[in-house]
């Protein structure tokens, strides 16, 4: 998968940082740091769907970025989080 882009919404942004405290730059690392991607569910629309990409920040974070591969190739960010035990696990083998 390739990502084109990044597109932001004010109060996600607003929501990584006071919920999960991600910021803006920790996720677009980890986008465009070949991440591993995993397909989560169809979206609402036709060819929109949701992922979630699992990547290392700059700082060593290991994050789960959740996001929706648009149809222009931009990454509409929903959600990002640090890996679960599991995520984890999965993203050091491959």
């Amino acid at each position: 998968m390739e990502i084109r882009g990044i597109t932001w919404i004010d109060d996600v942004v607003d929501k990584l940082e006071w919920k999960h405290s991600v910021r803006q730059y920790e996720v677009e690392e980890v986008l465009y740091r070949h991440p591993s991607f995993r397909f989560v569910e169809r979206g609402e629309r036709s060819g929109e769907d949701v992922y979630v990409a699992l990547g290392r920040a700059d700082s060593g974070r290991l994050l789960a970025v959740f996001f929706i591969h648009k149809q222009d190739g931009k990454a509409l960010i929903i959600s990002a989080r640090n890996m679960s035990r599991a995520e984890r696990r999965r993203h050091e083998r491959r």
